[in-house]
């Protein structure tokens, strides 16, 4: 399958400057985003095709190579730099940040960062409103202590690569074109390890369970993210270890719904408070509140009480509470109940229009459609 040409990709001409190609980035990864798109089996591949368009016109050595020579420039498999110069942690942590502080990401050029993790909380609306602490368990690559790293056994130290003299690429020429790609011998790393650290097998970190605890603070909702800088995985051969991000799920509530700051719940009432007016109590995440419900009140009617909502975790006022009036019919009638109801059916006669202007202008719209289809 051919690649796409990657301005067309992220919809950008061939003299954008870096700027505007990573607004054009984040537009797009924001569009196709797996986990916005949990349902489009086609989500994952245009992501991905847009962050690798991303690393490469960022790059300016690997763009010009792109400019010059296509996908073939870039290809590794050609010998060009490819896909992977950089990881995934740069380019996500670089352009969208995060809620509680910027991006991170390396530099290019150095000791190489360790990935960034993620790690999706469940919590409750009541933590999510209030704030709470709790412990996560997370597996991550860590600095092999036996060998501090190096990948080599104690009492020995890695060697210069001998196919690449420590470049970590070698040079390759194909055809009319000298390329450079990553040495075989090494795969990049520079040196090579004769006698390995038994722990981690030459590789200089190794996978342990951490147990951390996370500070949730009060009005997140689901989507937020909280950044533990330090906390992802190990940098290889040493390099700084990177971050991890607890992204906040909230769970579905059984009385309330969240809308932003304000919250929103449904208030079943009777007929007769309806009809003639009482008082309800209704919970708040407070606790109990009095709600009085005016006479004549009508199924859809919102009552609101005020600072009763969250309080944003970006700052701002608290929001409200919003109780949804909904007129329950009473079911299970006995005959008494049944006879008392005709009753008071045939109390209202011809004035039950009156009492009832809902249904009377509902049913003044329908003559008026039916003898509108006459015309």
């Amino acid at each position: 399958m051919s690649k796409r040409d990657y301005y067309e990709v992220l919809g950008v001409g061939k003299g954008t400057d870096e700027k505007e190609i990573k607004k054009a980035y984040r537009r797009v990864a924001m569009k196709f985003h797996p986990d916005r798109n949990p349902d489009d089996p086609d989500a994952d591949h245009k992501f991905k095709e847009a962050t690798e368009a991303y690393d490469v016109l960022m790059d300016s050595e690997k763009r010009a190579a792109y400019d010059r020579f296509g996908h073939a420039g870039v290809d590794p498999s050609m010998g060009g730099g490819g896909f992977g110069g950089g990881n995934f942690s740069d380019i996500f942590g670089d352009v969208f940040g995060d809620i509680f502080g910027g991006g991170g990401g390396r530099g290019r050029g150095g000791p190489q960062r360790g990935s960034d993790l993620r790690y999706t909380l469940d919590i409750t609306l009541e933590d999510a409103v209030k704030g709470t602490t709790t412990e996560i368990r997370v597996p991550r690559l860590c600095t092999c202590e036996k060998c501090d790293g190096s990948g080599a056994k104690r009492g020995s130290s890695p060697t210069t690569c001998g196919t690449c003299g420590g470049a970590g690429q070698v040079r390759m020429q194909q055809g009319f074109f000298q390329v450079q790609q990553t040495c075989p011998t090494c795969r990049g790393r520079g040196k090579s390890i004769s006698d390995p650290c038994t722990a981690c097998h030459g590789q200089g970190r190794v996978e342990k369970t951490r147990t951390l605890s996370v500070k949730v603070p009060p009005g997140v909702d689901t989507g937020d993210r909280i950044r533990l800088s330090g906390e992802g995985e190990a940098g290889p051969e040493g390099g700084p270890p990177g971050d991890l991000f607890v992204q906040m799920s909230v769970r579905q509530h059984n009385i309330f719904e969240r809308d932003g700051k304000n919250l929103y719940c449904e208030v079943p009432i009777t007929f007769v408070d309806a009809a003639l007016g009482g008082e309800l109590e209704v919970p708040t995440l407070d606790g109990r509140v009095k709600l009085k419900i005016p006479p004549e009140t009508q199924t859809g009617k919102l009552f609101r009480l005020r600072g009763k909502g969250v309080k944003p975790v970006r700052g701002g006022s608290v929001g409200d509470l919003l109780c949804r009036a909904v007129v329950e019919t009473p079911v299970n009638l006995n005959k008494e109940q049944k006879a008392l109801l005709e009753k008071f059916q045939e109390s209202l006669g011809q004035s039950g229009r009156a009492q009832s202007p809902r249904q009377t202008s509902w049913f003044e719209g329908v003559k008026s459609f039916f003898e509108d289809m006459k015309i």
